[in-house]
């Protein structure tokens, strides 16, 4: 019997992604909503109660409103809101952190999707603060630039409408108070002492994103270059379906120009990770589709693994 799987929000930018992906799925029973219903809350309620699974695609308050309207022990949620990302009584939603990660998401019933550029950062820092090489102290910095569509309905449609007027075109910085509603999750899950400086950078593109963390080789620990960081990256990863460790140097992969195309990933749920630089100074990027393993892709792969189902399914 198929898994019956509900996705709350259905109407945003990452339930549509979502419908996409489950579209095009034999194995599971999609249960479906009116339009003109889906604020109804007794309605939703049904829904919530009747799935196997809930995709919450929701504002924070929504998605919490959302949980309590589950009435049962059976109903498993991913949650797409930053709603619960540091709450200890879920279960985030990275499985190629390893140390088990994957086996918890697995047997958990409350899942947290994580954030598009927390999701390029963490697997960036994670696994060199864990190997002892990145000093949990280090002063951590961060940019992330991003197509538009990682802000949702009203960004695109200022955007597109833009567009058609040929008006926004250069990349516009955000988020310069430093206050990201990404940072707690990159912090927290990575295990720094302290949130990175992070800059996020909206460009003019639908989607697409790249990831960078800047590192002097002089204060870390345990490591010579960059070839031993990509060494050391591409050991912990080995076996990851979804993520590709990139040859160093890595100079034939970038554009005939030399520049690097934040849009290579797109309609995939890959993540492809590089590291430039030399014995002094690297740069470590991550590389992928925001609305892919940035968000709904994600979400569908922690489902796979929540079900039971191959982990790749549908992806």
């Amino acid at each position: 019997m198929a898994f019956k799987v509900f996705v709350d929000g259905q109407e945003g930018t990452t339930g549509l992604k979502i419908r996409d992906y489950l579209s095009i799925r034999t194995d599971l029973e999609v249960l479906k909503i009116d339009s003109d219903r889906r604020k109804d809350t007794a309605a939703r309620k049904s829904l919530l109660n009747e799935a196997d699974l809930v995709f919450l695609c929701l504002p924070d308050a929504a998605a919490k409103e959302a949980v309590s309207l589950i009435e049962n022990r059976r109903t498993r949620v991913i949650d797409a809101s930053t709603a619960h990302r540091t709450d200890k009584n879920w279960v985030y939603g990275l499985p190629e952190l390893g140390n088990g990660q994957r086996e918890s998401i697995r047997n958990s019933v409350r899942v947290a999707n994580p954030g598009c550029h927390a999701t390029g950062f963490l697997l960036i820092a994670y696994p060199l603060v864990q190997m002892g090489i990145l000093p949990k102290d280090y002063p951590v910095s961060c940019t992330s630039i991003t197509g538009y569509s990682g802000g949702g309905k009203k960004l695109i449609a200022r955007y597109e409408k833009a567009r058609s007027l040929d008006g926004i075109n250069s990349p516009k910085p955000y988020g310069l108070k430093l206050k990201h509603k990404h940072l707690p999750e990159m912090q927290a899950i990575s295990g720094l002492k302290f949130p990175p400086v992070f800059m996020p950078v909206v460009a003019n593109f639908y989607k697409g994103m790249a990831v960078s963390v800047p590192l002097a080789v002089r204060l870390l620990h345990k490591t010579g270059n960059a070839g031993d960081l990509r060494n050391l990256l591409a050991e912990f990863y080995a076996g990851e379906p979804f993520v590709r460790v990139m040859p160093y140097p890595a100079d034939d992969l970038l554009e005939e120009s030399g520049y690097f195309n934040p849009e290579a990933c797109n309609d995939t749920n890959r993540v492809e990770l590089f590291v430039f630089g030399h014995d002094e100074q690297v740069i470590l990027m991550s590389r992928f589709d925001n609305l892919g393993k940035g968000a709904s892709g994600a979400a569908v792969q922690n489902m796979n693994i929540m079900l039971g189902l191959g982990e790749t399914t549908g992806l």
